[in-house]
């Protein structure tokens, strides 16, 4: 039987006339209601109000070498200790001649001094220009003169030579501060101010020495509708496109996150990974403000699995293909094991999904989760033998995750809810301020990006489009009316781009891009994430899968593999000899995969299945462009630089 979600995607749906959420007759309650009204001008105002609140309470944790040698260290800081640094960046902002709304960039990768530099920045009235680390010599230049931005912090030496090499092209730009030191030689040849981070907040010190309420005054005249933050949009084609984020669009998103029942708890420790030049890590540094739990900040992505145990979060905010990674890397050990633990496994996770689903379903028939006996009783010994261990690798006190920027698998969604972890999905972009949408612990349904956050709106336009409006959505792109009256109308509705529906509850259901939407040459409507997900929830080597199909007779896709995953069954399967390269060429390895392949194609319509596939001897990187920093697979990337290969998949086909 096809996938009831993939049939509504291919119907694409007219308009149901169905709104969801709003401030008005919201569904959270007055009281809800009135404290989004009553959310304060900005972040700044935030932080202000939460060091005076909590100062000795713990704020951020991050990672220092040992004093002594050996495994690296954690410190903390107190909300007092936070606020004494971001006063002393913010004043010398000012010293450097830093006006409001101003733009000062930072280009870094996730760390506690991003976190300062930005509350830094809104807190001397300027506004922040994010710059992904790993963004080129030319699109950084493209940004920061796009942006007018007049000062950067750069990471290392290594971000300050980047923007050294296109100096000619930053007429605006007069100081880079480094996080990381010492100043290289090479800055005297900038043209410019080069300085520490230390340096800056010793002059900073200063300057409140001498003028003790600058900051203060400064957070005192930021009104809701002064710029704060310049995030530009990862284009596919083109160059991207600076989303203007005002002041209230981040106070809205951490009083709504503050509201949303059971979303974020004080007694919460969050980890946080996430790139916070993408809008999706930044929201949740409004929302901590507002809540006061303290987060663990690392940005290496490396570290993830090591740092969970020792951390010990209660949530962690991550993109769908990590969660795909930790059941890919689960279930490919316990496969590569073999015998009864590769069995166990198999039959846990088919438990886990059972159980969960049966909860959903009793939940929304009865309003009371519940499952039969039976089933509860093998959920009970599959989590004696298997969940726990999950939990264990995860801190062993994870309460849920958040999953955004692309959609997650249902079938991945199942089995982390069984397993103890619920994963709630949301969703937003770069031109909601990320928080839309996100499912709750009391409202929770897998297969929805949840409802809509106390004071956002979602409905559906007559073609299928969601419309969404609220203090999340930006007041334009920057310099660019021409685009901003393409997606957002004079009443304050957002053209999001995305196809989705809304539910009898209210929680809304995104089936895939506007414009990625497939229509074979045939008429029928493919939506290809759908039928992505589904490949990766069935097969644990798959790392990447990208469905072509548009204009074309039948479905076809670029499968990239995961290198551990793979290697290890290559080790039970007498291939461990092989390299990686070696092994996505093997017949074996094209038969192991193509089994899954089929097992999906079961499910589908026939114009759904995927008819031939391709296997590329590498994953889809950010490197290449193939992904966004926020690793959203860029599709007119992929099919560019691998038209030959799909090109060849359809020859194959006529051929035959």
């Amino acid at each position: 039987m096809s996938d009831p979600r993939l049939a509504a995607a291919a119907a694409h749906p007219a308009a149901s006339g169905r709104t969801a959420g709003g401030l008005t007759g919201s569904p959270y309650g007055r009281h809800v209601d009135e404290l989004i009204a009553r959310r304060p001008e900005s972040v700044a105002h935030l932080l202000l109000d939460r060091a005076a609140a909590t100062p000795d309470a713990e704020a951020y944790r991050h990672p220092v070498p040992a004093r002594t040698g050996g495994a690296e260290e954690w410190r903390s800081l107190t909300w007092r200790e936070t606020l004494e640094r971001v006063e002393a960046i913010a004043a010398g902002l000012m010293s450097l001649g830093i006006l409001p709304e101003d733009r000062v960039a930072i280009a870094a990768g996730t760390r506690v001094e991003w976190v300062f530099a930005d509350f830094g920045v809104m807190c001397s009235g300027a506004a922040t220009t994010t710059v992904y680390p790993s963004t080129n010599a030319d699109e950084c230049a493209f940004i920061l003169a796009d942006s007018g931005s007049r000062a950067v912090f750069a990471e290392n030496p290594d971000q300050f030579a980047k923007i050294h090499s296109v100096r000619e092209r930053l007429p605006e730009l007069r100081t880079v501060v480094l996080f990381d030191g010492p100043v290289p030689e090479e800055a005297a040849s900038f043209g410019g101010e080069v300085i520490t981070l230390a340096e800056l907040e010793r002059r900073g010190a200063a300057h409140l020495a001498n003028h003790p309420d600058a900051v203060r005054r400064a957070v005192a005249g930021i009104r809701r509708d002064h710029l704060a933050t310049l995030i530009y949009t990862s284009g596919t084609t083109g160059r991207p496109k600076g989303v203007r984020l005002n002041h209230d669009c981040w106070a809205y998103e951490a009083v709504a996150q503050q509201a949303a029942p059971g979303l974020l708890r004080p007694d919460d420790l969050q980890y946080m990974w996430l790139p916070l030049s993408h809008v999706f890590g930044k929201t949740l540094t409004s929302g901590q403000l507002a809540v006061g739990f303290p987060t663990a900040v690392d940005g290496r992505v490396d570290r993830i699995v090591a740092n969970l145990p020792v951390v010990r979060p209660t949530f962690m905010a991550a993109a769908p293909r990590v969660f795909e990674k930790i059941y890919a890397g689960v279930a490919a050990r316990a496969q590569a094991a073999g015998g009864a633990r590769s069995r166990i496994f198999g039959w846990a996770a088919d438990v886990a999904r059972r159980w969960a689903k049966t909860r959903q379903d009793t939940q929304r028939r009865t309003g009371r989760a519940s499952v039969p006996f039976g089933l509860a009783v093998q959920h009970a010994i599959a989590d004696r033998l298997v969940y726990r261990r999950i939990r264990a690798a995860m801190g062993g006190r994870m309460r849920c995750c958040i999953s955004g920027s692309a959609a997650l698998s249902p079938e991945i969604g199942y089995f982390f809810l069984g397993a103890g972890v619920p994963v709630l999905e949301g969703y937003g972009l770069t031109e909601t301020s990320a928080g839309s949408c996100v499912n709750l612990d009391d409202r929770f349904v897998i297969g929805t990006v949840g409802p809509p956050l106390p004071g956002t709106e979602v409905r559906v336009a007559d073609d299928g489009e969601l419309l969404v409006r609220g203090p999340g959505v930006m007041s334009g792109y920057h310099g660019r009316p021409d685009l901003t009256a393409e997606v957002l109308q004079e009443d304050g509705w957002f053209h999001t781009g995305d196809i989705g529906e809304i539910t009898e509850e209210g929680h809304v259901r995104v089936t895939d891009r506007k414009k990625d939407l497939i229509k074979t040459s045939n008429g029928k409507y493919v939506a290809p994430s759908l039928v992505e997900g589904l490949v990766k929830a069935t097969c644990p080597y798959v790392g990447n899968v990208v469905v072509i199909g548009d204009k074309r007779s039948y479905c076809t896709a670029v499968i990239t593999l995961d290198e551990p995953a793979l290697l290890g069954w290559a080790g039970q399967h007498g291939l461990g000899h092989l390299g990686f390269a070696e092994l996505v060429a093997h017949p074996r390895v094209r038969a192991l995969v193509q089994g899954y392949v089929d097992r999906v194609n079961g499910g589908l319509q026939r114009w759904q299945t995927i008819k031939r596939f391709t296997l590329l001897p590498r994953d889809l990187s950010v490197e290449t462009g193939e992904l966004t920093p926020s690793l959203k697979v860029k599709r007119p990337v992929v099919e560019r630089l691998h038209r030959e290969a799909i090109e060849e998949m359809y020859r194959a086909g006529r051929a035959g």
